[in-house]
């Protein structure tokens, strides 16, 4: 080999095609580890510290003051988010069409965006507040479904159970039941941001409510043992998101939705108690998390029911709840896409 390069380009010249191949090598993994280990870390430094400083006023203000801007921003994304607008409008007259009028669609299309930027930027204030302060905004109604017989004292709450929620108004606020039942573990699942920086933001911003947030992809491991090991917890889990090509096809407002299997087999698998519970807007920075009905998860002669009459169920309750506040569901989410469109 080495003989056919001589007789062909010569040793002198192989061996400096290797040495400059060596040497641009190594400048590349150099560049790389430079980049990664200080530019990168830079980065994210620069990130946190501009997030920071765009989060400190919004948290030096009144939580009124706060939900008031978060207003205005909504209505502006009303006016120039078109894409998620055309969704919302779509979503609400195939729905709700029967129900309300054109006028009247727009209407709730509108105040359905002013609530979601209220919910996004009170997030930001609430997780610089303290429990008692946010128990002034927030209660909670319909817990004593949760207990067999009396008493119904929340310190002596005990069992399992799954809470099937959505994103009914500020939904982040279920996370904060943890302050009301010390002797439980609660836990939820989140699907966790493409961009890992925002992510890590919104898991920093929930921190304070003492809840376990679990990634629904990775982490999905950590749920399973968690049930296996705990006597006594609460599982909160997002039931009404498009599920992809391994959702169960139920009918939610007479279309089939691609709809997560999660709280019906988690209930039968581990011996839970299903629960439905919504969030809903009581006025400006206030609001009411109730507890649902509990949806049986076995049938009258003890034996566990269909997973998709169970989550038929979860989706009629779904319903009823829209129905009561149209405005207050998260209509911008393409909710009904084909099975196969994840």
């Amino acid at each position: 080999m080495q003989c056919a390069c001589r007789s062909w380009t010569g040793g002198t010249y192989l061996s400096t095609f290797c040495a400059s191949k060596l040497r641009l090598f190594l400048a590349r993994l150099i560049f790389k580890i430079v980049f990664e280990k200080f530019v990168f870390c830079k980065m994210r430094f620069f990130k946190r510290t501009l997030v920071s400083l765009l989060f400190w006023p919004i948290q030096r203000l009144p939580l009124r003051v706060v939900c008031r801007l978060g207003r205005v921003m909504g209505d502006l994304a009303y006016r120039i988010v078109w894409r998620r607008k055309r969704i919302a409008m779509q979503n609400l007259r195939q729905c709700l069409g029967s129900h309300f009028s054109e006028n009247q669609i727009r209407q709730i299309c509108r105040e359905n965006f002013k609530r979601i930027g209220e919910n996004f930027i009170s997030m930001v204030k609430l997780a610089s507040m303290s429990w008692p302060e946010v128990s002034m905004h927030l209660r909670f109604v319909g817990l004593e479904k949760l207990f067999v017989a009396a008493p119904t004292d929340l310190n002596q709450l005990r069992g399992k159970f799954v809470f099937a929620i959505g994103h009914f108004g500020n939904f982040e606020l279920f996370a904060w039941f943890q302050k009301l039942v010390p002797g439980m573990r609660c836990v939820t699942t989140y699907r966790g941001l493409n961009q890992a920086f925002f992510s890590d933001i919104m898991q920093s911003l929930r921190a304070q409510t003492g809840c376990t947030f679990i990634e629904r992809r990775s982490e999905w491991e950590n749920l399973r043992h968690l049930l296996g090991e705990s006597e006594d917890i609460i599982v909160g889990i997002l039931a009404d998101q498009h599920a992809g090509k391994h959702g169960l096809a139920i009918p939610f407002f007479g279309r089939n939705a691609s709809t997560t299997r999660a709280p019906a087999v988690i209930a039968r698998r581990y011996n839970c108690r299903l629960f439905t519970a919504f969030c809903f807007r009581e006025g400006l920075a206030k609001w009411r998390i109730e507890c649902g009905e509990e949806i049986p998860v076995h049938n009258s002669e003890g034996r566990p029911r269909e997973v998709r009459e169970i989550m038929a169920d979860v989706n009629a309750a779904f319903e009823r709840a829209i129905l009561r506040d149209p405005a207050n569901w998260f209509w911008v989410h393409n909710r009904w896409k084909s099975p196969g469109h994840s």
